[in-house]
């Protein structure tokens, strides 16, 4: 009995070690077995609609794979998406068109196969995408990018003459132009061209800034390129009650332009009218191709510390920073290609040669001397942070033909002067205060026949 019960308890044994093996196997499958790959998210849509293009932004937790193509018959561009679900962020971007887009009818969206979501624009006319995606930067994460530019672009001169209606304002002949009142009926800061010569200007207070020589008197259409700073993606800097220098310096950039379309023997073009972002070259690009007598870019400073303060004026440098700040400064605009997103594979060479050295020391000196004449009129309604015109390697500065400055209207991470920023009467003030500084300029010196009567 006892050899018996012996035999019977082995299989018994036997078989629970098989059972426990049996259960081990299947938890160290489970360990080394991948789980399923979660899908990325899509954490917010944009769509920043204006005149030059509609830049479209989904912001994701990863890098995304896209694919995209063109069908023809109607007009439609088709985005495909890897790697991702559909999810009701996703589904907003329907909603987020709207019906004044100048490129994009609507956009349907919707799970084309598993994993991959199907973004399909029905458009307007015909157009050339760009689609690229940014690495994370600032606040953002990963962005994908679909940029919507006209395939037929418009003339930007006929364009500004088309806006303006400036041909009936000008008489053909320049002996007539001389005897027409060039400015509205209230009382004119400066004339634009005088009959004589100009008289030989006093040495100025900034010894960077060479004397004045006297030039070629000659009246014709003078045209300003305003540029107002970063914009759409980019916001620039914010203040403590959260403005955003990107909407405080387009409003002083339109109060600007409404002020010197007074004027029948000036013009000016924005960069950009709306909230959009234009990479720094191309801010360049279009102020060359209108043929600008003058660059001026508006901006709000922002510091680290709050009880920073003041306006300033900045001119490009050949050299190096006139000052620790300035180099910090320029170095933080520059920056703003970074975060408003630009799609490097379409930097060509001619946009390249641009913003590398060929800035003159002539455009310089004019810069300064302008930007004297402007910092001083500002000096008139805000506290200036630097009693001189200052100078760095701003690359929104670097058109080799143009005068250029860039204006810190304020200091918008200053809680007063964010007040101050937001206000109606002080941004006229600035805006007075800037065009009364152009006009000065250019009483002392005049253009020279670039573009003529146009």
């Amino acid at each position: 009995m006892p050899r018996s019960t012996e035999i019977r308890s082995e299989p018994v044994k036997s078989k629970s070690r098989r059972t426990i093996l049996k259960a081990g196997g299947a938890l160290f499958v489970s360990v080394v077995t991948p789980l399923p790959a979660c899908a990325s998210q899509i954490l917010a849509v944009r769509v920043w609609p204006s005149e030059d293009y509609t830049r479209v932004t989904l912001e994701n937790d990863s890098d995304l794979k896209v694919t995209h193509f063109v069908v023809k018959d109607p007009e439609r561009l088709v985005v495909d998406i890897e790697g991702i679900d559909l999810n009701s962020t996703l589904k907003d971007l329907v909603a987020k068109i709207q019906p004044n887009d100048p490129y994009i009818r609507q956009v349907r969206v919707g799970q084309n196969r598993p994993s991959v979501v199907r973004l399909v624009f029905d458009l307007k006319d015909e157009i050339k995408p760009q689609v690229f995606t940014l690495a994370p930067v600032g606040e953002y994460k990963y962005r994908f990018v679909i940029d919507l530019y006209p395939a037929n672009p418009p003339d930007p001169i006929a364009a500004l003459i088309q806006k303006g209606d400036w041909m009936k304002e000008m008489p053909k002949d320049p002996a007539q132009a001389q005897a027409q009142p060039q400015a509205p009926a209230k009382p004119d800061p400066a004339p634009l061209a005088e009959a004589r010569p100009p008289v030989e200007d006093k040495p100025e207070k900034n010894p960077k800034v060479a004397q004045d020589e006297p030039r070629l008197q000659l009246t014709r259409m003078i045209t300003i390129a305003l540029d107002p700073g970063h914009g759409g993606e980019d916001p620039g800097a914010t203040g403590a009650r959260g403005n955003r220098e990107k909407d405080v310096v387009l409003s002083i950039a339109k109060r600007l332009k409404r002020k010197i379309e007074q004027y029948p023997n000036m013009r000016v073009m924005l960069t950009r009218d709306a909230d959009f972002f234009v990479p720094l070259g191309q801010r360049v690009v279009k102020a060359r191709k209108v043929q600008a007598d003058l660059f001026v870019s508006i901006h709000a400073d922002a510091f680290v510390q709050p009880t920073a303060r003041g306006s300033s004026v900045f001119a490009l440098s050949e050299k190096g920073a006139s000052s620790t700040a300035a180099r910090w400064l320029a170095n933080k605009e520059n920056s703003a290609d970074l975060i408003g997103g630009v799609n490097i594979k379409t930097h060509d060479r001619q946009l390249a040669s641009v913003l590398l050295d060929l800035s003159t020391t002539a455009q310089i000196n004019d810069s300064l001397r302008v930007g004297n004449a402007v910092l001083k009129e500002i000096g008139g309604i805000n506290k200036l942070h630097k009693g001189a015109v200052e100078q760095a390697g701003f690359a929104v500065l670097k058109a080799p033909d143009i005068p250029s400055i860039l204006i810190e209207t304020a200091f918008i991470s200053n809680p007063e002067e964010e007040a101050k920023l937001t206000d109606d009467h002080y941004q006229d003030q600035m805006a007075d205060a800037i065009l009364t500084g152009i006009r000065k300029y250019f009483a002392k010196n005049p253009p020279l026949a670039k573009n003529k009567l146009t």
